[in-house]
């Protein structure tokens, strides 16, 4: 059975969020941000630990509060990172050369576990991939973590 947060982040790829062009932004993705600490008011500020903590939010299950994605390294309980369970919260870091999990205040990214793919790569539902909410394809090289909600 999926977990609930799993099912609102499928409803809100459903709903084809994407960033809008120029000085504008999409209302749903300033939603996502209020589920934060820092609230931005700007879809261009990145926003994937927003859309997890919405989700999260949403599913009455307590987030990081954090703009950051590697706020989700100490959130609830480290799962596997070989067979992690669908809807597990998937930390990567960004950029090359970025350091290890060690580093908390480095640039990151955070989605859902979605599935398993090519050999070497694991396919997240998440927020701010290729500016929308989207399913894509990451290297597991970039793993730093994988969590599940400490209930």
């Amino acid at each position: 059975m999926e977990p609930r947060w799993l099912a609102i982040a499928y409803e809100e790829l459903q709903l084809r969020v994407q960033e809008v062009p120029g000085a504008s932004a999409n209302p749903r993705i300033v939603e996502y941000h209020q589920a934060t600490a820092l609230k931005a008011t700007s879809d261009e500020v990145p926003w994937c630990a927003a859309f997890v903590s919405y989700c999260l939010e949403r599913s009455f299950v307590t987030s990081t509060h954090s703009a950051a994605a590697r706020s989700y390294l100490d959130w609830g309980v480290g799962v596997s990172v070989v067979h992690p369970p669908l809807g597990a919260i998937v930390v990567l870091a960004r950029g090359a050369g970025a350091p290890g999990r060690e580093v908390r205040n480095a640039p990151g990214h955070v989605g859902f576990f979605w599935s398993h793919g090519e050999p070497g790569w694991i396919s997240l539902l998440g927020g701010n991939q290729g500016d929308s909410v989207s399913i894509r394809s990451f290297p597991v090289s970039r793993l730093l973590g994988v969590r599940w909600a400490a209930f």
